[in-house]
């Protein structure tokens, strides 16, 4: 790409995130000013799907689609299908006429049993290409900052309501290898990092005279919880990544066939420590900075300097919905709601999908109602998914008797004598 003053802009404010250790809000948040949780790799927190993109970020209770391993791995438990994989791409800063930054994401899931589930993505960040400049302007070179993750988990179903999933998940960092910080030079970072989900799901019915068809379904999901990062070889400190305490409820309702509607809710708060100033060592280095990451996911939930309401803002707020007609056609709508001390991103999102036989096609939309701009502005973002049935069925249902739970209304001994004929 040639010289992009915007990109280098962007690149630069990054840059200096990241290494500046004394780059953090300075005007306390009780006092009226922004203090803002601040992490490295920021893009392991960026929603990838449209699906969700398009209901207010929300992921964490909604129905199962390949991209429950973002959001809650463990709803896979609870797949009705033998295997599935999607693929997502989501331009970045088109709102500024930037083309080459962008974020694709893979997904993959496959049901070993019915009741053990095994799940991989791949996340990619592209910043473009930049050229480096020294501060009298000169070229010093042109690099292609670049950021991945990947991860592979297990998810398994206890008893008939409740999921579990663990995944481990490689983190990889590229902003400026190459260059230097003064006579330092800049290395790519690594980190590692681990998730553990848990979803209870629940199926039933609803009303009194004509009974519908409905689920709810709750999960949590405490997620990149690993080591630091850091981008020089003698660091004195290094940075967190953004591991984050997810809760979800989610509520659907069949009244026919042909009609499905549901509403979700997700919040999550980062479990990164409150920026603050206080230095009780004298070292030129904020007391929490110098956190361990294991200890900043737990002295996180309440360190904030201006107390307990502080810390309530910390929690940004999710709301969608979704509608499909006859499981074909679908349609979303959703709100994002952030504090305005911490960060100030609210949007209205909008999207659709389309569903034919094992392929489905999602696009959303973000429209920015806050004072703080967002990179996906007025951007439309793609997936495409698909879903694989068990060879011989249509469906795979989660209690493995090859009858689909929507419409399982067998008593046991009948489910016995179908197991037997099978194994037969």
């Amino acid at each position: 790409m040639r010289y992009n003053p915007i990109s280098t802009y962007i690149f630069t404010t990054a840059i200096l995130l990241l290494f500046c250790t004394t780059l953090h809000a300075q005007i306390n948040s009780s006092k009226g000013g922004i203090n803002t949780v601040n992490s490295a790799v920021p893009f392991l927190r960026i929603i990838p799907d449209a699906r969700g993109g398009g209901m207010g970020d929300v992921g964490i209770a909604t129905s199962v689609d390949p991209n429950a391993s973002f959001y809650n791995a463990s709803k896979l438990a609870f797949a009705k299908r033998k295997l599935g994989f999607s693929l997502s791409y989501a331009p970045w800063l088109r709102a500024l006429g930037i083309t080459d930054i962008f974020m694709t994401h893979f997904t993959f899931y496959y049901k070993v049993t019915p009741n053990d589930v095994i799940h991989t993505s791949l996340k990619f960040f592209s910043l473009g290409d930049i050229e480096f400049t020294d501060n009298a302007g000169n070229s010093i070179g042109n690099g292609s900052p670049r950021e991945l993750s990947f991860d592979a988990g297990y998810t398994r179903r206890l008893g008939k309501h409740f999921g579990l999933g663990v995944a481990f998940r490689y983190i990889y960092s590229n902003l400026a290898q190459g260059q230097s910080i003064g006579s330092v030079p800049i290395k790519a970072g690594h980190a590692g990092a681990a998730d553990l989900t848990a979803t209870y799901n629940l199926d039933m019915k609803v009303g009194k005279r004509k009974k519908m068809d409905g689920n709810f379904m709750a999960g949590i999901a405490i997620t990149n919880m690993g080591s630091k990062i850091s981008y020089t070889a003698d660091a004195v400190e290094k940075d967190f990544i953004p591991a984050n305490l997810g809760i979800g409820v989610g509520f659907r309702l069949q009244p026919t066939k042909q009609h499905e509607w549901g509403i979700y809710l997700d919040a999550n708060k980062l479990l990164v420590p409150t920026p603050d100033s206080t230095d009780s060592d004298g070292d030129n280095i904020p007391d929490f900075k110098q956190q361990s990451s294991f200890k900043g996911l737990f002295t996180s939930l309440g360190d904030a300097p201006g107390g307990f309401k502080e810390e309530m803002r910390e929690w940004t707020m999710g709301i969608g919905t979704e509608y499909w007609y006859d499981h074909i056609f679908g349609v979303r709508a959703g709100y994002f709601l952030e504090a305005k001390d911490k960060g100030y991103r609210r949007f209205v999102s909008t999207g659709i999908g389309v569903k034919y036989s094992v392929f489905g096609l999602d696009f959303s939309y973000l429209i920015p109602t806050g004072g703080a701009r967002n990179p996906l502005d007025n951007t439309f973002r793609f997936t495409l998914k698909f879903d694989f049935a068990k060879v011989g069925g249509n469906k795979v249902d989660i209690d493995g008797d090859d009858i689909n739970d929507a419409t399982d209304k067998v008593d046991k001994g009948t489910r016995k004598r179908l197991k037997k004929q099978k194994a037969d």
